[in-house]
């Protein structure tokens, strides 16, 4: 049987309620849950933890800091619901992962008892607020919370924290070619670049463009307007559009705040193209486009 699910109103003040910290000041000891000093052998990483990519430099950078000033914040941990013994981790694996490459022995936790549900949404919301997971391990953590515990997007957004919408993109890269994951994996390219990929046949070929010519964002979601194939590979020259359509592209361009393309057809049709990059955007040009809008 399931864990029963956070409160709303605890899970709508964020991490700081969860695991009684403030987010941006030194932690003071929380109100829920045990304190303890225990031998650094007794804890094992969680199973649950949405964070797969532990860098050795960051982490090397840490450890060098908890010799220094040794580990000031304790790690959130339960008791181990597998092994029956020790405890895991519940927030906090990056610091347990440096003091062992610091050489401590003993560490402070504070020991909670919490089940799975509650552990996912927790590891997730602190890796989210500190800016922790790349873009595939946090889509990896919603599509988790939806599959195991019955989430609606709508009501994981208002868990998280985030809009729906940036919740609905970021799931969406989990539908990228793994190569294409790998490359948001190890940071060679942003979300951003990969949204603009999805769906597309040839992602991975598209990917490698993208890193050999050093595109941005806006150069892709260009890119992948053109059709798939070799560029250029009908032979026709491309027709050169006139001073007026160019100039009627900029001011809708300059109004809208997004990528505006006219494509001239036969006698006096064509078609006009708004490019978006996100959900966010599409929302906006139908607020505009049915005069909910101004500005």
């Amino acid at each position: 049987m399931s864990a029963t699910p956070l409160q709303r109103s605890r899970l709508g003040r964020g991490l700081a309620s969860l695991i009684g910290e403030p987010v941006v000041s030194q932690p003071r000891l929380p109100p829920e849950g045990e304190q303890r000093i225990v031998a650094i052998d007794q804890i094992r990483g969680g199973r649950l933890n949405p964070r797969k990519d532990f860098r050795e430099e960051d982490l090397a950078e840490l450890a060098d800091s908890i010799r220094q000033k040794g580990l000031v914040q304790p790690i959130v941990v339960r008791p181990d619901p597998v092994a029956g013994t020790g405890f895991e981790i519940v927030a906090g694996e990056r610091r347990w992962r440096a003091a062992m490459k610091a050489g401590l022995h003993m560490v402070p936790v504070i020991v909670r008892d919490l089940g799975d549900q509650e552990v996912l949404e927790l590891a997730i919301i602190e890796n989210v607020q500190r800016t922790d997971l790349n873009a595939i391990e946090e889509a990896t953590g919603y599509r988790d919370l939806i599959e195991r515990f019955n989430y609606t997007q709508d009501k994981l957004a208002e868990v998280i924290g985030k809009s729906r919408s940036h919740l609905a993109n970021t799931l969406r890269l989990l539908k990228l070619p793994e190569g294409v994951q790998a490359l948001v994996q190890q940071g060679r390219l942003t979300a951003g670049h990969a949204r603009a990929l999805v769906g597309r046949d040839d992602a991975e070929q598209l990917a490698q463009r993208i890193l050999d010519n050093d595109l941005n964002v806006r150069e892709v979601e260009a890119l992948v307007q053109e059709p798939i194939g070799v560029e250029g590979s009908t032979g026709r020259p491309k027709r050169e559009k006139d001073a007026d359509t160019r100039a009627f592209e900029k001011e809708l361009a300059d109004t809208l705040g997004l990528k505006v393309e006219i494509k001239r057809g036969s006698g006096e049709s064509g078609v006009l193209m708004i490019k978006y990059g996100n959900f966010d955007q599409l929302e906006y040009i139908r607020m505009r486009l049915v005069g909910q809008g101004s500005g």
